[in-house]
Order: structure tokens, then C-alpha cells, then sequence
């Protein structure tokens, strides 16, 4: 079962901007050593930016890295059903355990054009999907409706992401759409939590950067711990508010990843939307600090 916190691994490249393997193996192991229960990739681990055999190659090195160790989630959307199914296929046959799909983001499909796709990519492998609305920051909103629609026709083996404003109350409206039999997934880098989790979510899908301070949080809001849960999600929440884009998003993750060893740069695949001035770097080590301190 897909639960708790879902780590979103960011990639590490070597100074020619080729995939480091290496890199990537000891943010696995890291992860885990923080207690994630599994992991993926993702917008933030920025597919969209691999070629098909750079996509298809890191699947297949998560799967091993990870060994059995929690789930391994691997998005498969794409522009065109062609290109979501190819992508779900090759992922299925890399030994990913569930897919995730944001809709194509360049045109807004009509609502039947939107089932097909997602019906095509569910009707490709027997793996769970994980509809993800990543309108907030990148692309398409997905109705609830049409949500929940998947959800009826496929049951358990359709989850959901909605990222879409405002989230508080879409994810309370895809919830009671799904007769709250649905699992949803926080997905704004945990920041919000606090909100999230009374509507009755299954689990968060931050980033790789902290997990270690978002499962502190997620444990002290199984365990009704509020005020720890509220103490560590401050700074979190405070942190996500700096990050505008999913460049932003980028910079921050792999800016901490070094800061812990675990990157040995914070390259992220040009062009890009967004670099960090230095007061942003200040603040987010200041947060960072912070984190640090409310979870020793």
C-alpha cells in the first residue's frame, strides 16, 4: 500500500549535465535511511527534461537502487496518449510498482479527450495510477468530476495528487466525490500539511530534500502530536512559499541536497525559469537552520 511520506528523488547530474548513477544510488539510500516509505519520479525529478532512454534507464536504476526497500512511483505523462503509453509500458516493464500522470499540459483537452487519455494509459499495464493535478504550479486542472469518474470505473487502483488551488478545499471536494474511498496524496512539498491531513489523506509527495523533517511531521500528525506537527511544518511551509515554479523547486532541493553531502552540485538541466538571488539562499538557510534545530 502507498502511504506515508513518498520521497520525489531530484537527479543529479555530472558538470557535463549527464545523469550521475552514482549520485542518485546514495539519495536512494538516504532517503530510506530517513525512514521514506518509498519513492519517485516525478515533475521534480524533471522527466520532462530526460530523453525516452534517459527516462526509461532511471526507472530501471530507482528499481535497483531502492531493492524492494517501498514502492517505486514513476510518471508517465506526456502530450499525447501515444507518448503516456509508451512511457507506462516501459516503465511497467522497468519494475516500476505504480504510475503517475499529470495531463498533457500544452492544450486543455475536452473532457472526453481527458478520460481517453487517462483510461489508455490505466488499460496499458495493470499498475495503479496516480492522477496528478499539478495546475498550481505546471499545466492542466483536471475536473473532479472526471476524477472521480476514473475512480468509479477502476476503483483502488486509480490514487490521486490534486494540486490544484484552492487545495484545501479540491481536495476535500475530490474526496467526498470518491466517497472518501479514494487515496489522495498531499503533494506541495508538505507544506500543506496541517490542512491536508483532517481532509483525510493517505500520505504526502515532497521533495528528497528534507525527508527526515517530513517524517517527523508526518508521524506527529499520525500520532496527534498538533503542536510538534505545527512547530516543524512552520518552517517547511515558510520554505515552499519562496519556491514560485518548478525551477524554484528545483533550486531549493538540490541547494539542501548539497548542503547534507548528498549532491556534489545543484546542476539542474537548462534553460531555466529561475536562479536564486542571494537573499532567497539566506532564507532558505535560514529555515533550513531552523528545521534542523525543531527536528533533533
Amino acid at each position: 500500500m502507498l502511504q506515508g511520506v513518498i520521497s520525489i528523488l531530484q537527479t543529479p547530474y555530472r558538470d557535463d549535465y549527464s545523469i550521475d548513477c552514482e549520485t542518485l544510488r546514495r539519495e536512494v539510500d538516504w532517503v530510506f535511511e530517513c525512514r521514506a516509505n518509498g519513492v519517485g519520479l516525478a515533475m521534480a525529478s524533471e522527466v520532462s527534461r530526460f530523453t525516452d532512454e534517459e527516462r526509461d534507464g532511471m526507472v530501471g536504476e530507482v528499481v535497483k537502487a531502492v531493492a524492494g526497500r517501498g514502492p517505486v512511483v514513476a510518471s508517465v505523462g506526456a502530450e499525447s496518449i501515444w507518448q503516456a503509453v509508451r512511457h507506462a509500458k516501459a516503465a511497467a516493464a522497468a519494475g516500476a510498482d505504480m504510475l503517475m500522470a499529470i495531463p498533457p499540459a500544452i492544450n486543455r483537452p475536452l473532457p472526453d479527450e481527458l478520460d481517453a487519455y487517462f483510461s489508455a494509459i490505466l488499460d496499458t499495464t495493470r499498475l495503479p495510477l496516480i492522477v496528478q493535478d499539478a495546475s498550481g504550479y505546471l499545466g492542466n486542472p483536471i475536473p473532479v468530476a472526471a476524477q472521480a469518474a476514473l475512480f468509479e470505473r477502476y476503483g483502488d487502483r486509480v490514487l490521486f495528487k490534486p494540486e490544484a488551488p484552492p487545495r484545501g478545499a479540491n481536495l476535500s471536494a475530490l474526496r467526498d466525490a470518491t466517497g472518501r474511498r479514494a487515496a489522495i496524496f498531499e503533494g506541495t512539498g508538505g507544506s500543506t500539511l496541517m490542512d491536508s491531513y483532517p481532509r483525510g489523506i493517505r500520505g504526502t509527495m515532497p521533495g528528497a530534500d528534507v525527508p527526515w523533517a517530513l517524517v517527523a511531521l508526518w508521524e506527529a500528525l499520525e500520532t496527534g502530536d498538533t503542536r510538534r506537527a505545527a512547530e516543524i511544518h512552520a518552517p517547511v511551509g515558510a520554505m515552499v512559499s519562496l519556491m514560485h515554479n518548478l525551477d524554484a523547486f528545483l533550486a531549493v532541493f538540490k541547494l539542501l541536497l548539497r548542503e547534507q553531502g548528498i549532491f556534489k552540485n545543484t546542476l539542474i538541466r537548462p534553460p531555466l525559469a529561475t536562479r536564486l538571488d542571494p537573499e532567497t539562499i539566506r532564507e532558505v538557510m535560514r529555515l533550513y537552520a531552523d528545521l534542523r534545530r525543531i527536528c533533533q
